[in-house]
């Protein structure tokens, strides 16, 4: 399997892990830690070295309760880094957005990738992604970042959300976009409470049936943190096994803070997965 970022053939016959790289003021969990541009792109080369398969730069945060970011001010966040990474490293730059300008800008600096958590919903985006060339991550969410954990409600998490992201790469054909170029997402924490999180973690060969690559973000969010009874910065351990789970339940891309560990951990997973499969 190859996820198509615009003429980077990212191989995804093992698991990779795409790493973190927030430039914003305000991400729950390493918000203010590399928001200036010489910062945000030693640590994208750090985290090639870790081996990271993809950098995800995004200049909004999109945790619960964030406010909205402008596109002048989220330009001026993420363009410099995506520049300077794109000269820096040889791996794609992804860029985390939902704005049309942002993501044409973003690719014309180097982005050969796009993350959009509202799956090209909004008014352009969709036409921009397909002109770009691009690969493209479609992720589910509930609402909107603002008010998406009020009061979340599913009536089957697990079918609602695979029928949602099926929709999504519909549309994205019928748009122009090719399936090689696509990548779902389930949305972990994004319009959804623990038991909805565990159900779609739990039943994560349901989404991975599809033919599409599938994407996994459980990097020390709030449902570790439910489990564990941690505080943010000390769900490493929490990370690092949902990681390894996801990898061995069949998820193609882990997006991780913490590139190191959670290449070991998805490298360890994958190996249970092809063991288990060779049995089968």
């Amino acid at each position: 399997m190859q996820l198509d970022c615009r003429g980077y053939a990212l191989a995804l016959d093992v698991p990779v892990v795409m790493g973190v790289l927030n430039v914003t003021p305000d991400s729950f969990s390493d918000g203010g830690q590399y928001a200036s541009a010489h910062d945000a792109v030693a640590h994208g080369r750090r985290m090639a070295e870790e081996g990271a398969a993809i950098i995800d730069v995004g200049g909004e945060s999109t945790r619960p309760g964030a406010p909205t970011v402008d596109t002048a001010e989220e330009l001026a966040r993420v363009i410099p880094v995506i520049e300077a990474l794109a000269r820096a490293v040889t791996i794609p730059i992804s860029v985390d957005t939902s704005k049309p300008e942002v993501m044409r800008t973003a690719v014309a600096a180097g982005a050969r990738m796009i993350n959009d958590v509202r799956a090209l919903r909004a008014p352009g985006a969709l036409e921009a992604a397909a002109a770009s060339g691009a690969a493209v991550c479609l992720m589910h969410m509930q609402g909107e970042p603002r008010d998406m954990q009020t009061d979340p409600r599913y009536g089957e998490v697990v079918t609602e959300v695979k029928a949602f992201l099926a929709a999504r790469v519909e549309a994205c054909v019928a748009a122009g976009i090719p399936r090689q170029r696509l990548c779902i997402d389930p949305g972990i924490g994004f319009g959804k409470r623990a038991e909805h999180n565990l159900a779609l973690l739990g039943h994560l060969d349901v989404l991975t049936s599809g033919g599409i690559p599938v994407l996994v973000g459980v990097s020390r969010k709030s449902l570790i943190g439910i489990i564990t009874g941690r505080a943010t910065g000390d769900r490493l351990a929490g990370s690092v096994a949902l990681a390894a789970l996801c990898a061995e339940r069949g998820a193609a891309i882990v997006r991780a803070h913490d590139v190191a560990v959670t290449v070991d951990a998805v490298r360890t997973g994958a190996a249970l997965r092809g063991a288990a499969l060779q049995r089968s």
